[in-house]
């Protein structure tokens, strides 16, 4: 007969798939280790603070959703600010409004009506009918939106992010660019947004408060002892990594921050996030931080944030959803589901690029499946 085990789950990852994990199940009584590599809690919404501004370390984290659920249960542990996500974007000089709305189209074009704009959209997209099943992202994007959005706002942005030529890459990734015909700079059309007073460390702080955590620990590397401490695994790592790479390796791309504390000026740019969509300049945006939460210190930090080719040591940001691609991640789905005391979970494991509500709920959607 097996030995009792010291823990019921052994929770690698503190972001939040396995922070709402492990509080699940230590509210249900369940005894939990979580585990992480990274010196801090909170994975890639962790944020440092640099004297009252708390620095989003691994890009602009802005909570959104749809989901009352979602939202009721971070609201049990800490409260939101009114932040309402606008970015700007800069491209030749100008500034544009973000999402495409009426200010955008004031920039654009100096219409002034839903009417005379719908008529400007219409009259570059109609160039472009003939393309009945567009080849690659510009024939899509230039399909929807004509060359004027397309040159400005969405070609050498998107090819920054993906380190490829517009023409090169495949139609899906834009299935759709939304316009609204309304004065309205609100970047997500959810009913509840914000940012968590004080940062979202202290959301992960309350979603881990009374769990043992072990930090700057590789599981990887010390898997075999860590496993035998429990009964179950949430793994919320590289799912190819955790297999050895046996079926091929998950392809990424990255990103890289430049972070710079401004002693000299308490607002750099009037805004926490501005796009820079020409080529020309290597970083895809600047982020000022204190504008999330409202700051009134007398100085200011910016983060530049460089897209980035993924390699073994960098970390991985966003998935490359080929075709390719998830047949690789196919394989190893069918090799997770021959472990039965392994649950994969997150990003990562998931190999998916999931909003945190998305995380939060599947988080509580396993728990639930798993405990049924």
């Amino acid at each position: 007969m097996k030995a009792k085990s010291e823990y019921d789950y052994l929770i690698v990852g503190t972001g939040l798939f396995g922070a709402v994990f492990a509080r699940e199940a230590t509210d249900a009584g369940k005894r939990c280790l979580v585990v992480d590599k990274r010196p801090h809690t909170g994975g890639n919404v962790y944020c440092e603070d640099v004297d009252g501004i708390h620095v989003h370390k691994y890009g602009a984290h802005i909570f959104h959703t749809d989901n009352q659920e979602v939202w009721d249960y971070v609201n049990r542990f800490v409260t939101f600010n009114r932040y309402t996500n606008s970015p700007v974007a800069l491209y030749g000089g100008k500034l544009y409004n973000l999402p495409f709305n009426m200010n955008t189209f004031y920039q654009l074009w100096g219409v002034k009506t839903p009417a005379e704009a719908k008529a400007k959209i219409e009259e570059q997209r109609s160039v472009y009918a003939h393309i009945d099943e567009p080849a690659n992202l510009e024939e899509q994007a230039l399909k929807l939106c004509g060359r004027d959005i397309y040159e400005r706002l969405v070609k050498e942005y998107t090819e920054k992010q993906w380190g490829r030529k517009a023409e090169e890459l495949p139609a899906f990734i834009i299935k759709r660019l939304p316009f609204r015909f309304t004065f309205d700079n609100n970047y997500f059309n959810d009913p509840y947004q914000g940012i968590p007073v004080g940062g979202y460390n202290l959301l992960i702080d309350k979603l881990l408060e009374g769990v043992e955590v072990r930090l700057s620990v590789n599981y990887l590397e010390h898997r075999e002892e860590l496993d035998a401490l429990a009964d179950k695994v949430l793994y919320t790592g590289c799912i190819d990594e955790y297999f050895g790479y046996c079926c091929g390796r998950l392809e990424y791309r990255s990103l890289k921050f430049e972070q710079e504390r401004l002693d000299d000026t308490d607002n750099y740019q009037g805004n926490a996030v501005v796009n820079y969509c020409e080529a020309t300049v290597p970083y895809t945006r600047i982020i000022e931080h204190k504008h999330f939460e409202y700051g009134m210190q007398p100085f200011t930090v910016i983060t530049r944030e460089y897209p980035d080719t993924f390699a073994p040591g960098k970390e991985p940001y966003y998935p490359i959803n080929d075709e390719k691609n998830r047949r690789v991640y196919e394989q190893y789905v069918a090799r997770a589901s021959g472990l039965k005391h392994v649950l994969f979970g997150g990003r990562l494991g998931q190999y998916t690029y999931a909003d945190m509500d998305d995380t939060i709920a599947a988080a509580l959607a396993m728990w639930q499946k798993t405990n049924a």
